[in-house]
């Protein structure tokens, strides 16, 4: 959420409130940091269950050789690998990282993919992509780290037919109070102390273990995509809400 003071917008980079402007540039080197070895932690810090996760999120997009798919803020490659597997052709990847994208290549070339997946460095929230042209937009563990969050849910909406669907997977709010403490701890101390050894930077995980509780809360994060114009908008919460995926429909 962003809120105006003093004549400019302001949003949070983990637990500090800051300008956009400031999110942006705080954001890009985090993501700098963390692309050479971004999977590597993806599968300590989650015990490996992200990769269920983005399964599970493709498996709601339904694969097929003729959808055509935007997946937003997924530089490193993961769901459209996945969406290939399981049955799609051609998918487009937009992320504002360059480095996550260089990450994203390679592991594609090492795949013998070439011409499957698009690459394309583009911000959530001004994508140069034309309206009405794509069939389901799709994101992972993207939208807490974007400035203005209304402004890229409009873009998805924009950017999709009519009848195209919007799905977001994102950590979320654990629902279930004993989990949501054990969840804590793991998080706050763990997750900060795993980034020092393995990458020799804790604070990029610390922000990234803090936006995860500064994200809209499920239904919070409903409602504003229902007020982008997207519409018939719904969740599932994973783990008790340690993620969530939420989806809709442009009309």
């Amino acid at each position: 959420m962003s809120i105006k003071k003093n004549n400019e917008y302001h949003t949070s980079f983990g637990f500090k409130d800051v300008s956009r402007d400031e999110k942006d540039a705080l954001v890009a080197e985090v993501f700098n940091n963390v692309a050479p070895n971004y999977d590597l932690m993806n599968d300590l810090m989650s015990l490996g269950l992200h990769r269920l996760w983005k399964s599970r999120l493709i498996e709601k997009l339904r694969p097929t050789p003729t959808l055509k798919v935007l997946d937003v803020g997924g530089g490193t490659g993961d769901l459209p690998f996945k969406f290939l597997e399981m049955g799609g052709k051609e998918i487009v990847v937009a992320d504002i990282n360059k480095k996550m994208l260089v990450v994203g290549r390679d592991r594609a070339l090492n795949r013998a993919l070439i011409s499957e997946i698009t690459w394309i460095c583009a911000n959530a929230e001004e994508l140069p992509i034309d309206d009405a042209s794509f069939d389901c937009y799709v994101t992972a563990f993207c939208f807490r780290n974007v400035g203005n969050l209304d402004k890229a849910l409009k873009e998805a909406h924009r950017i999709l037919k009519p009848g195209g669907k919007f799905l977001c997977l994102e950590f979320s709010h654990v629902i279930i109070p004993q989990l949501r403490k054990l969840y804590d701890i793991y998080s706050f101390n763990y997750l900060p102390f795993l980034g020092q050894v393995v990458s020799k930077d804790r604070s990029s995980y610390q922000y990234l273990v803090e936006s995860i509780r500064r994200f809209p809360h499920q239904d919070e994060f409903l409602a504003q995509i229902e007020d982008s114009g997207l519409v018939k908008a719904s969740y599932e919460n994973i783990l008790g809400g340690i993620t969530a995926i939420h989806s809709a429909w442009k009309i």
